[in-house]
Order: structure tokens, then sequence, then C-alpha cells
């Protein structure tokens, strides 16, 4: 609304200013520069004298700029300074409400870099309902992120100030997913510095970045070429496996998806049987894994195998029943 009121006062001035010269040109018999200029100091008040002595019909035409020029003039630089003190006033909140968000944020991720892998890692976050906030430069990712409704921090990934104001302290972890590897070390190094033990997810571009990036301090390392090409081969050898896969843990449709749950320790299940724990029946799930506290992992657990507390169970099932068999471990 307030641009199509400067639009407007703008093309009143201009015919205004158009009026002036062309009266002054006709009536005066003046150049149509000296008419211009004859319009211009009428407008601004600036008090100069008259170009030329004007006759009455002239004086006429100079009243009638005096009126609608500084009205126009004035209301013009007004909704020009109202545009931009409103313009910086919006961005200061909207910084300020930004950054109390953030600081609110508990037991969330940071991500740092939103390309295409970046972007594509928000997106599933975001559609599990997961809290994050993006550190991010790039001044068109940056407004993707507002049109999205996205938490995120316009600074340098790799200094320390912005992982503090990103809440690393209290994150549960961090993904550093810019398109540098020696950029995705640094940012590693200094996150582990801030806090040796928080997570870190790192990108690599290929098998020298990603024994860097595990020695400066990530906790695991992915290069998405080498994925894309080792699922490439998969479909060519084992196509039936990989559509089941897809089918049952990407379709949405189907309500399906591998999820994971910490065996708490005072569990209903701690110290019970694969079998006596009755979690296929009560939850519907399939038990694929046990990852134990130890770090070992036991494939497709026999009925006998038994839980404890710190282990980690992976099923596969239904997204509702995943959540309420979570709640109840737990």
């Amino acid at each position: 609304m307030d641009y199509l009121k400067l639009k407007l006062s703008l093309f009143l001035l201009f015919l205004t200013i158009s009026f002036g010269t062309f009266g002054y040109v006709v009536v005066e018999d003046m150049p149509v520069f000296d008419a211009f200029y004859m319009t211009l100091i009428t407008i601004s008040t600036v008090g100069f004298s008259e170009v030329r002595p004007l006759h009455p019909l002239g004086r006429a035409i100079t009243l009638v700029i005096i009126v609608c020029g500084i009205s126009l003039l004035t209301y013009t630089l007004g909704q020009v300074a109202k545009i931009f003190v409103e313009g910086e006033l919006r961005e200061i909140l909207g910084r300020r409400k930004l950054e109390k968000q953030i600081a609110a944020l508990r037991d969330h991720y940071i991500v740092c870099g939103y390309g295409r892998i970046g972007s594509t890692i928000v997106r599933e976050l975001v559609g599990e309902n997961v809290p994050l906030v993006v550190i991010e430069q790039d001044a068109e990712q940056i407004e993707e992120l507002e049109a999205e409704n996205i938490l995120y921090l316009n600074m340098d990934a790799t200094s320390d100030e912005s992982l503090v104001t990103a809440g690393l302290q209290s994150a549960k972890g961090l993904v550093t997913a810019v398109s540098s590897d020696a950029d995705n070390v640094f940012i590693a190094l200094s996150a582990k510095g801030l806090r040796p033990d928080i997570f870190i997810l790192a990108r690599a571009s290929g098998v020298s970045g990603e024994s860097k990036l595990l020695r400066a301090g990530a906790t695991r390392v992915v290069c998405p070429y080498q994925m894309g090409a080792k699922r490439m081969a998969e479909i060519l050898q084992k196509p039936t496996v990989i559509d089941f896969l897809d089918q049952a843990m990407m379709k949405s449709e189907l309500g399906l998806r591998m999820g994971e749950a910490v065996v708490a320790e005072k569990s209903v299940i701690a110290g019970k049987t694969v079998m006596n724990s009755n979690l296929r029946q009560e939850f519907g799930v399939i038990i694929v894994a046990i990852k134990k506290a130890s770090g070992e992992m036991i494939y497709n657990p026999g009925p006998h195998e038994q839980f404890h507390s710190g282990d980690v169970i992976v099923v596969i099932g239904k997204t509702k029943e995943l959540e309420r068999m979570a709640k109840i471990i737990g």
C-alpha cells in the first residue's frame, strides 16, 4: 500500500513539474531549461528570484505550482522516509524476534549451509517437527528460508560466534553441509572446541575429506556422491529389494518408517527377551537390530535375545505405533 501511494505521489509531482515547465514555455515564452529551472526552484522554495519578471498569467501558474508542488513534494518525501524507516524497523524487530526464538531452542539441530544437501536435510527434519536453526549467508537461500518460516542466522558458520548464537551448548547435534570440505573441517573443529560432546554429522566430497573430518571431530561423515553411486549399483543388482525399501520407507501413504527407541533404566522391557517383551504383538513392529550399550550391533535378534537398559532397538513399523512404543519403553 505504501509503495502504491509513493508511485501515485511521484506521478502527480511529475505532472506538476510538466505543467509548470510547459506553462512557462507557452505563457512566458521561456526556453525549456529556464522553464524547468523556474518550476523546480518554485517547488523547492529555495528563495531564488524569478528568472524574469512574470506576467499575471505566469504568476497564476506559479501559484498553482506552489500550492500543488510543495504539498506533493512534502508528501512524497514523507512516503519515502516512511518506507525506509518502517523497513529498517521491521528488519530490526524481525532480527530480534529470530534471536529470541533461537535462544529459546533446546535439543535442536544446527544446520550449517542451506545448499542442495542442507536444504534437503532441513525439509526432512521440518517434516518430522524437529526443532532446528540454519546458519547461512547466501542472500537467495535466506529469502527461501524466510519464505519457509525456518529459523536462520545470517552469519558465517565457520565463526565461533555463529555457533554460540545458534545455541550450540543446548543443541542435540550439528550438521555441517557447506560445499567446501575445508569449511566443514573448520566448523567441526570449532564445534568440538566449544562443546566436546556434541554430535556432528558432516558432509564430505570424497574419501580424503571423510578421513579429515573424522580427525577433526565429526561423529559421522556422509559422502553423498559415494552413497548415490552405491544406490545406483544396488538398483541394478537388486531392483526388487530397493523397490520394497522405497515403498515401505519412503511412501508416506503406507505409514511405515524405520525408527529407534532407547531402553530406559526402569523400562518395562528391561531384562526381558524379544519373545517376552511382546513388542510385535502390542505395537506391530519388526525388530531389525539391537545396538547394545557397548556399541555391539545385533542384527535380526533371536527370540531369546535379552533387552538391557541403554540398548537401542531398531524397528520397522507405523509412525504412531513407533512413537507410542518409544514412550512406553523409554
